[in-house]
């Protein structure tokens, strides 16, 4: 695997970087888990009884409640953080909270404008507090127009944004599970580590704004530009029988599927009738050229439906790449665990998590030289560091005490 005892002594390339966070569910938390990641101490500012996502246990009938009894979504989108809890609400713990944001690189939030408002949790009230901090601001739609106060969940920027489409269906289909919030946290993330080495090159923070809406756009940019530019909808083009074999999916022998892409094609065809066996069809007029292939495309995919159901996946993985070919099998969630590939480039790493044992996540998907990234911690109880950073913004026992008196600072 990529990490390994001499990799874990090195430091994250954000370490010294302090981010407060004060949000809700993935899109925004996400966000400053991936800083995180980075090395970045990232300190969670939570009021009873906490982040919803602690206690969103199901979707359907999924259900992924941990031991005690809170979400795994939780450790998702809160992992390598310390927990605080705060009521800023209280005159007290409204001091406090200004006392924190004042040491801070950065802050994010992702609760709706009038509720930023109310709370003073705006750009403005926070950079009274700290004109150089770099603020992050997640929504659902965006910051201006008639939807900026609406909230949003994964499947609504999914629907918005034309994303339901793309897979080639005339109905629209979800991508589970909170892909687009996991895409919105890392364009959050980007923006902050953008705006953080704006400040360090020109000396000035700043506010950044992502949103579900704006991040989905972004991610079917290809789509987008040829329906502009061009007046074609690329997303209507899912069915196989208008796809060459050099650009399809195939079910082989073992029920299992792959799939390849190849351009130029005409490059690639030789190459393919010769690895499968065909090399009658390269002569066949049939199939002679681009244009021939396309005009029969639904019977030719029909042959190689035939070819490559005589073997399993993985025979024809490996005659395919002998011969130079792009296949890749096409895997499952439980398949991507166990890739060798994914395992020795340390895209999936082990961790060891204080609830369940040891299993396996995610790494991050970057290689640095110099520094190290990825999973450093579990997510932290409701407020398990709260003594903890009170004390290191200089807090005395007797202070800590009485915000717990206050309600300021509840016990966790």
């Amino acid at each position: 695997m990529r990490e390994n005892e001499a990799t874990m002594d090195l430091p994250g390339p954000l370490e010294g970087i302090k981010v407060v966070e004060y949000g809700v569910f993935h899109a925004g938390p996400g966000a400053t888990a991936i800083l995180g990641d980075l090395g970045a101490e990232v300190i969670k500012i939570e009021a009873s009884p906490g982040d919803p996502v602690r206690h969103w246990t199901s979707i359907g009938a999924v259900t992924f409640a941990l031991g005690n009894g809170e979400s795994f979504m939780n450790e998702i989108s809160n992992r390598n953080k310390k927990g605080i809890s705060l009521n800023i609400k209280e005159e007290k713990g409204r001091r406090a909270f200004e006392r924190l944001v004042s040491q801070a690189d950065v802050f994010l939030t992702n609760l709706r404008k009038s509720t930023k408002d109310r709370m003073r949790l705006d750009y403005r009230s926070i950079a009274e507090i700290n004109p150089r901090i770099i603020y992050a601001g997640v929504s659902g739609y965006g910051p201006e127009g008639a939807l900026a106060d609406v909230g949003a969940f994964d499947p609504l920027g999914l629907a918005r944004s034309g994303m339901m489409f793309i897979t080639g269906s005339d109905q629209p289909r979800l991508l589970h599970l909170g892909v687009l919030d996991q895409a919105t946290a890392i364009a959050a993330s980007h923006a902050i580590i953008t705006a953080l080495f704006t400040r360090e090159r020109r000396g000035y923070g700043q506010e950044v704004h992502v949103s579900l809406y704006s991040t989905a756009i972004w991610l079917i940019y290809a789509d987008l530009m040829m329906n502009n530019a061009l007046s074609i909808d690329p997303t209507t083009s899912g069915e196989r029988n208008k796809h060459s074999p050099l650009r399809n999916v195939f079910l082989c022998r073992d029920g299992k599927w792959l799939i390849g892409t190849h351009h130029p094609e005409s490059k690639y065809w030789p190459s393919l009738c010769r690895a499968t066996g065909r090399t009658d069809l390269i002569a066949d007029p049939r199939f002679a050229d681009d244009q021939a292939r396309q005009a029969n495309c639904r019977e030719l995919v029909a042959i190689f439906d035939q070819v490559f159901a005589a073997r399993t996946r993985d025979e024809w993985m490996e005659v395919l790449i002998s011969h130079g070919l792009m296949y890749s099998p096409v895997q499952t969630i439980p398949e991507v665990q166990s890739d060798p590939q994914a395992l020795v480039n340390g895209y999936i790493t082990p961790f060891d998590h204080p609830l369940l044992g040891r299993f396996m996540v995610p790494g991050y998907p970057i290689h640095f030289s110099r520094n190290r990234a990825g999973h450093r911690g579990s997510a932290p109880d409701l407020g398990q560091h709260t003594h903890e950073i009170l004390r290191e913004i200089g807090y005395t026992d007797e202070e800590i005490e009485e915000l717990e008196q206050a309600g300021a600072a509840p016990s966790a």
